[in-house]
């Protein structure tokens, strides 16, 4: 399901290799809630959480400064930050639900957030950001 394609590329090589890293933590997430067997994958499930917590807010802070940094325009820059600040409070959400007792339906929450996420912001958002960029020769 997370599979990395050329159309999520911004023609940024960090920015693309930090949006394939969130992609392999969210597909460890899949590979768990796919899983056929009756293991109990809690303490993976924090940890990866925990993973897919901190990287996305190290992702945003890079994505941000590389705006501010390079004259992006204000208003996109705002709205942007903006859904970074809603993806955070959206998987804090997520982790402080009943995670012990409901995995794979809070896994699946995660999932179907993550490939919304993708579909709407990496698919349009960051493209955005990314032909500003390559018009400055950032790549």
């Amino acid at each position: 399901m997370f599979v990395w394609k050329n159309d999520y590329s911004c023609n940024i090589a960090e920015i693309d290799a930090q949006h394939k890293r969130l992609f392999q933590l969210a597909g460890d997430l899949y590979a768990i809630a796919t899983s056929k067997d009756d293991v109990d994958y809690y303490d993976d499930i924090c940890r990866i959480f925990k993973e897919l917590s901190d990287y996305t807010v190290y992702h945003f802070s890079y994505e941000e400064q590389l705006m501010e940094q390079h004259g992006y325009d204000q208003n996109d820059c705002r709205a942007h930050k903006w859904e970074h600040a809603a993806f955070v409070a959206k998987i804090q959400k997520i982790q402080e639900s009943d995670l012990d007792m409901n995995q794979r339906k809070v896994l699946m929450e995660v999932i179907m957030f993550a490939v919304d996420w993708i579909e709407k912001h990496i698919l349009a958002t960051d493209k955005k950001y990314s032909e500003f960029f390559n018009a400055k020769g950032i790549i």
